[in-house]
């Protein structure tokens, strides 16, 4: 198991209200303590300027509008050179037919540092052992973890 700490990265403080699709948004706030709007407007704007692929053409409400609140593809290149430039190293923790391998427990994961967790269909941020979002996300230590995004820096 996981210790859980609920942490909205800051998106009622900045004015945002509701639900939202923005775990990617939350997750990088918390990891990286950047103001939540400053990680929305850059995550936000990289959507609007992605290509169109046959991929992204049906998904209408996430790929050319400048928002972060319908989700984020985090496979393109240009989230990929955002997280580099924020100061993240990718760590692939699955690959295709191996299965899962990782999953969200303390024993299966850095004890310390600040990680942005890539698990199926969200985001979370994990910090020092703690489990960081607006839910428990770990499905009682079984949700599987696809890789994760280690911070290289610590913001003070």
């Amino acid at each position: 198991m996981v210790h859980f700490e609920y942490d909205d990265g800051g998106r009622a403080a900045a004015g945002f209200k509701g639900g939202a699709g923005d775990c990617v948004t939350r997750a990088i706030t918390i990891a990286t303590q950047l103001p939540y709007r400053e990680v929305y407007n850059a995550l936000a704007e990289g959507n609007a300027t992605q290509r169109l692929s046959k991929r992204t053409r049906q998904s209408k409400n996430r790929t050319g509008i400048r928002t972060a609140r319908h989700g984020i593809f985090t496979k393109r290149k240009w989230f990929k050179d955002y997280m580099q430039t924020l100061g993240f190293e990718w760590t692939p923790t699955m690959q295709i037919g191996s299965g899962c391998q990782v999953h969200l427990r303390e024993d299966e994961l850095p004890k310390t540092g600040r990680l942005v967790l890539n698990l199926s269909r969200h985001c979370a941020a994990y910090m020092d052992g703690v489990l960081r979002d607006t839910y428990d996300s770990s499905r009682g230590g079984t949700r599987c973890v696809y890789g994760y995004w280690t911070h290289r820096h610590i913001y003070q």
